[in-house]
């Protein structure tokens, strides 16, 4: 009876083979599904209707709010990944696919995203637009091959996590603002993502706060996408909310060091 129960016991605690796939891995697989179908949604709504000239406000609006919502749903899917993979056992696949589908979802749908705009802005620049695009796909690609080799301390990411990384800059597209101050911005949100700065992991009480403001952004999405009086405000409101709290780790790590630089001016003031 003992042996039978180690035999069993030593099965449940060996790795899964790389055919078999994982509750964790389902989930991965749909933020994959989800960051193609963004881009298909970008592409047949907002820009064949813009090369053939039939391209309306509404349309692209439906289109554009289609795409960010399965982007959305993707950060979902990649929120939970993650933690079903610590619950259960995850595959000896999950590692790989997970940043296989991150690449795709957070890294070419929201680079194609940003080179869009850049040929429908009024005040867009094609070429421009497809250089600041190409700086969002490299920093999610070096931010990917980073956290595969190197080790962060527990509970913290290296840089922006290229989730909300891909969600600020949207964000900052929404905003529709002036183009160069719009792609500045989407540049510098690259380089958060491959910068040293430290992000909270989302686990706990953040991951659920993660949870509520997805489906909160869900909702401002479908607000604007169905015309109602007081979606372009939501969706302003929600975007911006987006960018400021991307911008919070950062603001954080600059006001710890000033408080540093000030703690040793006056030391070494009271030294003399």
């Amino acid at each position: 009876m003992r042996l039978r129960h180690w035999a069993r016991d030593r099965e449940l605690r060996a790795p899964r083979s790389p055919q078999q796939l994982s509750t964790a891995d389902l989930f991965t697989l749909g933020n994959a599904v989800c960051g193609f179908l963004a881009i298909y949604c970008t592409t047949t709504g907002v820009l064949i209707p813009h090369l053939t000239g039939t391209l309306s406000a509404a349309n692209s609006r439906s289109a554009a709010a289609t795409a960010v919502t399965l982007l959305l749903i993707g950060s979902m899917c990649d929120l939970f990944d993650g933690l079903v993979a610590r619950k259960l056992r995850s595959s000896a696949l999950g590692a790989e696919l997970d940043n296989l589908a991150d690449l795709t979802s957070f890294g070419i749908a929201p680079a194609y995203f940003v080179m869009v705009w850049g040929m429908v802005a009024n005040d867009g620049h094609q070429r421009v637009g497809a250089a600041v695009a190409i700086s969002v796909l490299l920093a999610v690609v070096l931010r990917l091959a980073r956290f595969s080799c190197a080790a962060a301390r527990p509970g913290i990411f290296q840089g922006m996590p290229s989730p909300m990384g891909a969600l600020t800059v949207i964000s900052i597209v929404l905003l529709n603002p002036n183009f160069v101050l719009g792609a500045v911005g989407i540049v510098l949100v690259a380089a958060l993502m491959v910068s040293q700065v430290e992000y909270p992991k989302p686990q706990g009480k953040l991951a659920t706060a993660t949870l509520v403001w997805i489906v909160v952004s869900m909702g401002c999405l479908a607000a604007w996408a169905t015309g109602l009086p007081a979606g372009e405000t939501l969706l302003q409101i929600g975007a911006s909310l987006q960018v400021a709290l991307a911008l919070m780790a950062p603001l954080m790590v600059i006001r710890r060091k000033v408080g540093d630089v000030r703690a040793r001016r006056a030391e070494q003031r009271s030294a003399h």
